[in-house]
C-alpha cells in the first residue's frame, strides 16, 4: 500500500493497479481480463446492481473508472476526501466480492467494442492489435485487450472467478491513496476494509521471444475514407537502464507541434491531419510506433517519411535545443501530476507495482540526467530493421500497397 498525502489539494483519490491483463492470459481465455473488469463494477454484496453501485458512489461525489492494459488493470476512485471511509468502503467491496451478475448482458456490451476493432467479415482492422500481432506472434503481447468474439463467447462466470482469485491478491497489486488525505487514518481504513483480500503471490509473466530476423509488413483491406498506418519497433521495458533515454526519444519525435513528427510531416509538407508516436513498456520489453492516418494515395509517401524521420535521429541524435524543450516540458508534467490526486496516485500505484522510480522527483532526476548521446544510441537501437513491423489498413491499389511494402522491408 502507498499513500501520498498532499495538503495543498482539496480532492482524495484511490487506485488499486493490479497485475493482470492480455500478457497473463492463455489463448483460450482471451479478454478474461477485460471481462472481467467489467464485471466487477456490475454489483457486491451489498449492491444488487451496477446502477445501485454506480448511485451509492457517486451520491458521495465520487467516481468510478476502469481500463485494462496489456500488463497490467486499473481500479480508481476520485472523491471529497471527507467521504473517504464511505466510498472507499464500496470500493474495497468492488475489488473483494463482485457478484457477477447479469454477465450476458456485459458480455454483449464487450461484444459491440470488439466489433468495432473489425470488419464486417469479423477481420482485424485495429492497427495497434495488428501491429502487436505482427511483431509478437503467438506470444500473450500479441494478443488483443479484449479478446475475441469467440473467446467472448465462451467464457463464463467459473472462469471471472478463477482469474479475480489468482489476480486480485495483496501480493498481486498496490492500493495508493492521495492527495487530501490523513495518511495514518487512510491506512487504518484502507487496511480494515481491504483485509478480506487474499494474501496470494505474484503472477509470473512469460518474457516474449526475440525471433524476428528481418521487417515485416502486414496490409489489411478496409473500406474506409483513409488509410492508417503503423511503424513500430521493440523498445527498452521498464527495467532497462536505456528507458529514461527511450522516453526522451518518444518526446523529441512527437511532444507537441513543434516536435518532428508534426513540423515535418504536417507543418512543412503538409501531408496528413493526425500522426503520432507512443512509447509502450512492459517488465521485460517495449514498444515504439508511430502513426498516421492519411489519403489513400499518400500513404507510401507519408511512410517513407516515418522511416526517413527516424533513420535521421539514429544517425545524428537530437539537438540541444529539442533536448532542452524536452526537459522543460516534462518538468510542466512533473509540476500537473503533484497538482492532480488522481495522476498522483496512478503514477506512485503503477511506480509501485513495476518497482520502478518511486517518486515524481526522481522520475525528473531520470529524464533530466539523459543526454544527446544517450538519445542517439537508444534511437540506434531501436530504429533497426530487425525490429520493425509495418501495417496498412486501408483501401490502397495495387502500386501503393507495392510501395509501402518495399519501403518498410527496405528499411535500414
Amino acid at each position: 500500500m502507498v499513500c501520498v498525502p498532499h495538503a495543498a489539494l482539496h480532492t482524495a483519490a484511490v487506485s488499486l493497479h493490479v497485475r493482470v491483463g492480455s500478457r497473463f492470459e492463455t489463448r483460450e481465455l482471451n479478454g478474461c481480463s477485460h471481462f472481467l473488469e467489467h464485471m466487477l463494477y456490475r454489483g457486491t454484496a451489498s449492491f444488487a446492481s451496477a446502477h445501485e453501485q454506480a448511485l451509492a458512489i457517486e451520491r458521495l461525489g465520487g467516481t468510478l473508472y476502469a481500463a485494462t492494459h496489456s500488463d497490467f488493470g486499473l481500479m480508481s476512485l476520485s472523491l471529497p476526501p471527507e467521504n473517504l471511509e464511505a466510498a472507499l468502503g464500496i470500493f474495497a467491496e468492488v475489488m473483494t466480492s463482485p457478484r457477477f451478475t447479469a454477465i450476458d448482458l456485459e458480455r454483449a456490451i464487450i461484444r459491440e467494442e470488439i466489433l468495432e476493432t473489425l470488419d464486417d467479415n469479423g477481420h482485424q482492422i485495429d492497427p495497434d492489435n495488428l501491429s502487436r500481432a505482427l511483431m509478437f506472434g503467438d506470444h500473450p503481447l500479441g494478443f488483443p485487450i479484449t479478446g475475441s468474439i469467440h473467446t467472448l463467447q465462451r467464457m463464463g462466470v467459473d472462469d471471472l472467478r478463477r482469474h479475480h482469485a489468482l489476480h486480485y491478491t495483496a501480493a498481486n497489486s498496490v492500493l495508493c491513496l492521495a492527495g487530501a488525505i490523513d495518511p495514518d487514518d487512510g491506512v487504518k481504513i484502507a487496511s480494515r476494509l481491504f483485509g478480506s483480500l487474499p494474501t496470494g503471490q505474484v503472477v509470473a509473466a512469460t518474457p516474449p521471444p526475440r525471433t524476428q530476423k528481418h521487417p515485416r509488413y502486414k496490409y489489411v483491406e478496409n473500406q474506409m475514407s483513409q488509410t492508417d498506418l503503423r511503424l513500430a519497433f521493440r523498445a527498452p521495458g521498464e527495467h532497462d537502464p536505456q528507458e529514461p533515454a527511450a522516453e526522451v526519444l518518444l518526446r523529441v519525435l512527437d511532444d507537441g507541434m513543434s516536435t518532428r513528427l508534426y513540423a515535418r510531416i504536417c507543418d512543412e509538407k503538409g501531408l496528413c491531419y493526425d500522426v503520432s508516436a507512443d512509447y509502450e513498456t512492459y517488465e521485460d520489453d517495449g514498444v515504439l510506433d508511430l502513426g498516421a492516418v492519411v489519403q489513400h494515395e499518400r500513404a507510401p509517401v507519408v511512410m517513407r517519411e516515418l522511416c526517413e524521420i527516424v533513420s535521421e535521429i539514429a544517425r545524428d541524435g537530437p539537438t540541444d535545443e529539442e533536448l532542452d524543450k524536452t526537459r522543460m516540458r516534462h518538468g510542466f508534467e512533473s509540476r500537473q501530476v503533484i497538482d492532480d490526486a488522481d495522476a498522483l496516485a496512478d503514477f506512485h500505484g503503477l511506480s509501485a507495482l513495476a518497482g520502478i522510480a518511486d517518486s515524481v522527483d526522481a522520475r525528473r532526476q531520470e529524464i533530466l540526467s539523459v543526454t544527446a548521446e544517450q538519445v542517439r544510441d537508444v534511437a540506434r537501437r531501436i530504429f533497426r530493421p530487425e525490429g520493425v513491423c509495418g501495417v496498412a489498413v486501408g483501401l490502397l491499389e495495387e502500386p501503393q500497397k507495392k510501395a509501402l511494402e518495399q519501403i518498410v522491408k527496405g528499411f535500414k
